[in-house]
């Protein structure tokens, strides 16, 4: 094979690895109401979650008011009203919290499945004070 044969196969691998690599994101609007039992609250928060499916690459922003969380996680498999065990956790700081994460196959396709939800936890609600479930 030549050299400029070559060149232009390797250009074509590059560029059909690139094609099947995508990128999907995932919001949650996070409140008291979805905590599971449910608690009162007037603290409000949002969380964006992307993920890069060729590396199973994910990355956070998770932005809130009016409370001081201890723990954030990203808890799964569960439907909205269920609870679950932590899949991911967070690192956290002030708002907003961002971090990223190389995800299991498995955590990929509960994300995307809808079953996993995002959970800040505090001192006064310890199971979590706002929660909102991941969606396309």
């Amino acid at each position: 094979m030549t050299r400029l044969a070559l060149t232009a196969l390797a250009a074509g691998l590059l560029f059909s690895t690139a094609a099947m690599a995508a990128t999907e994101t995932f919001h949650a609007t996070l409140t008291g109401a979805q905590q599971v039992p449910s608690v009162q609250t007037s603290a409000t928060g949002s969380a964006t979650l992307t993920i890069d499916t060729a590396t199973r690459k994910a990355t956070w922003s998770v932005t809130y008011s009016g409370l001081k969380p201890f723990a954030a996680h990203i808890h799964g498999p569960a439907p909205a009203g269920k609870n679950a065990g932590v899949m991911v956790p967070m690192k956290v700081g002030p708002s907003p919290i961002t971090g990223s994460a190389t995800l299991t196959a498995k955590q990929l396709a509960t994300i995307e499945a809808g079953d996993a939800y995002v959970n800040l936890h505090t001192a006064a609600h310890k199971g979590g004070e706002l929660r909102g479930q991941l969606t396309k």
